[in-house]
């Protein structure tokens, strides 16, 4: 029996409980599949168990970020709500642009 690694990164559908999950880690000398569902949980599935597995080959998701905990709100966004408009720079205070004092005679 030839034994099957899937690549790294692949993603699958688990038939049996329509589940998606990508391929994140192998490990060849102890005979493990490493893989990540798209809620964020991780599995481990020996060779065997792997082969007999109901999956098929799937299309990465949309919204990957669910595996992470993240949400559309934890994005970065570059709207001005978090600029500083009161920002005084500090070199401003200790060379301004006009002197009070005497002139040089």
């Amino acid at each position: 029996m030839t034994s099957y690694y899937p690549p790294i990164n692949s993603w699958y559908e688990d038939l049996t409980n329509s589940q998606l999950f990508e391929v994140v880690a192998i490990d060849e000398k102890s005979g493990t599949i490493e893989v990540q569902y798209q809620d964020g949980d991780i599995d481990e599935f020996d060779i065997e168990s792997w082969g007999q597995m109901r999956i098929i080959q799937a299309q990465a998701p949309t919204d990957e970020a669910g595996a992470y905990g993240l949400d559309s709100e934890d994005f970065w966004s570059d709207t001005s709500d978090f600029e500083n408009n009161d920002y005084m720079n500090p070199i401003e205070l200790i060379e301004p642009d006009g002197f009070v004092g005497f002139d040089d005679m």
